[in-house]
Parts: structure tokens; sequence; C-alpha cells
């Protein structure tokens, strides 16, 4: 809550335009802390005189330019992508394979059947999951290769090859 006070009813504070921000950190039934903040912020800005505004933004402006890639990181953590080819004996793409993507937590399996080239695409896996990689074509199967959650990378290149000779 925003109260309008003078320097003279705080003891050791300086005068701004006679005008000081209080926030009370009692609660509310029903109104959460932002939304206290908020109200707070809004009322300061409506109520502080505008030269003390402009003589903040240079203090704040550096302080706000260092905190976006912090906000950036609270978002969630980075999304891991797995892709590559699909390839025999001789590297030569392997239309039309399937590619099977395993999670090793939730034993869900993704597919993803390659391309005129052979490649393959996963995206949007998670870091804290290992996975395990195969493809498939005609019955024949390549290794298995596995993804672990400890390898900090966020991208992966795999390259299965199938023998198609037998």
């Amino acid at each position: 809550m925003a109260t309008k006070r003078t320097s003279k009813d705080v003891p050791d504070v300086p005068d701004h335009g006679g005008h000081i921000l209080m926030l009370m950190t009692f609660t509310h039934p029903g109104k959460s802390l932002s939304a206290r903040i908020h109200r707070a912020r809004a009322r300061l800005f409506a109520t502080a005189s505008p030269l003390l505004l402009m003589a903040a933004l240079p203090v704040f402006t550096p302080l706000l330019m260092r905190a976006t890639p912090l906000m950036a990181e609270q978002r969630g953590p980075a999304q891991r992508v797995v892709s590559g080819k699909v390839v025999d004996k001789g590297d030569g793409a392997l239309k039309g394979s399937v590619v099977y993507l395993k999670d090793d937590k939730t034993l869900a399996v993704k597919s993803f059947i390659a391309n005129d080239s052979g490649g393959f695409r996963f995206g949007q896996l998670s870091q804290s999951t290992d996975y395990e990689l195969w493809a498939e074509l005609n019955g024949k199967k390549s290794n298995t290769r596995t993804i672990s959650s400890f390898d900090n990378k966020n991208e992966f290149v795999i390259n299965l090859k199938i023998d198609t000779s037998k």
C-alpha cells in the first residue's frame, strides 16, 4: 500500500518530492503478494515526481539489462534435439526407414519415418531423461544408441546404420 508521507514523518529518510513508498507486508485475504507488489509499483509511478523517475532510469536500466538472461533461464530448461540419417553399409540413404526413440523414464516410444535423404529429427526432448534410439527397415534393425541425461549437450547428431545385405 502506498502512503504519502514527508521526510519529517519518517526519520533518516531523504525528501524526494514529499513521496515515500511504503509496502505493507501483512496479508489480505484473496490478494497475492505479486498483486500487492504490482499495485505498489503502479502507485509509485502515479505519485512519484517525473524528475525522480528520470533520475532513477540510468541507475536501473543496466540492472534490467543484466536481469534479462536470468529471466530467460527461469522459463524452464532448454530442450534437446536429436537428428541424423539412416544409412546402409555403403553410406547410402535408406528412405522410409522407421526411427524409434524410447523414453527410458516413461517407456513411451516415438517414431519418425526417414525422409528421401534418410534424415530424421526428434525435438523437445527433456534433459533429465535417458533415451534409446534405433532404426528398422524391412525387418532389419540398426544398433541401439543411448542418449544419457548426464550428457549436457542440447543437440545430438546420430547416424544409424542398417545392414541390408543379410
